[in-house]
């Protein structure tokens, strides 16, 4: 007589629930997305459907970053607080920023007014040099004028004076570029633009005048102060006011 195992037949009954299984899984995963959608589709078609039902704000479940949940409520809350905080602070800035606006404008324009009532070379440039340094906080100012000069070219006061012959020896690269300089410059440019304060800069922005007139320099102790990516709108704003006043004064003097 022979003998029958029923392993197969438990075997296969077992694969087949755990198929069976796995296929109502599927299905109810399936079930539980395309129900998700449809909430979410009739949450957006009904804005306001929690203000009507204030009650299930609460049993909403929230998770946060810290791996613990919240209510809806709560959650709404803190994040209009972030957003709040965020807009004050960028509302601060741009406050911060007008009033810097302000201010630059006062000191512009009290700068421009003294250059306009300047007389000689000599007023321009004392006028000149003491505003960057008290209104716009620049270490070193440098003005120079290239000879020969109209007039008698005496009395320049702090503004120095040089040949053209010099000054294309020394700083004949940012003469011919023409072009408004920013950045770290040769110990030779440096010292020619700057004479004795040449040590106390590191980096400079240097605007040559029209004309062959001259060239305008401030310098910083700060080697990363004056890059070449920084603005230079205001100084070559100065530079132009400077072109038109000076040939003038010289003349007169």
């Amino acid at each position: 007589m022979t003998e029958h195992s029923d392993a197969p037949l438990i075997d296969s009954a077992v694969e087949a629930s755990l198929e069976k299984q796995q296929a109502a899984d599927s299905e109810n995963q399936r079930n539980k997305k395309v129900l998700a959608r449809q909430v979410a589709r009739y949450l957006m078609q009904n804005p306001t459907f929690f203000a009507e039902n204030l009650d299930l704000l609460e049993t909403i479940q929230v998770p946060r970053e810290s791996g613990k949940t919240v209510s809806l409520m709560t959650h709404q809350t803190n994040l209009l607080r972030e957003r709040n905080i965020e807009m004050r602070q960028r509302l601060d800035q741009l406050l911060q920023n007008a009033r810097d606006n302000d201010q630059l404008f006062m000191h512009s324009r009290r700068l421009v007014l003294a250059l306009l009532e300047a007389r000689t070379v000599a007023e321009a440039g004392r006028a000149l040099l003491q505003s960057f340094r008290d209104d716009f906080n620049v270490e070193v100012t440098a003005l120079t004028l290239f000879g020969p000069l109209p007039g008698s070219g005496k009395q320049l006061g702090d503004v120095r004076s040089y040949s053209r012959a010099s000054a294309e020896t020394s700083i004949g690269s940012i003469l011919r570029n023409g072009r408004t300089v920013c950045g770290t410059l040769r110990p030779a440019e440096t010292s020619f633009l700057f004479g004795d304060d040449a040590e106390r800069v590191a980096s400079a922005a240097v605007v040559p005048l029209a004309n062959q007139l001259g060239i305008l320099a401030v310098g910083s102790s700060d080697p990363n102060h004056y890059r070449s990516s920084l603005g230079t709108l205001f100084l070559s704003y100065i530079g132009e006011i400077l072109e038109r006043l000076l040939p003038d004064m010289l003349a007169r003097s």
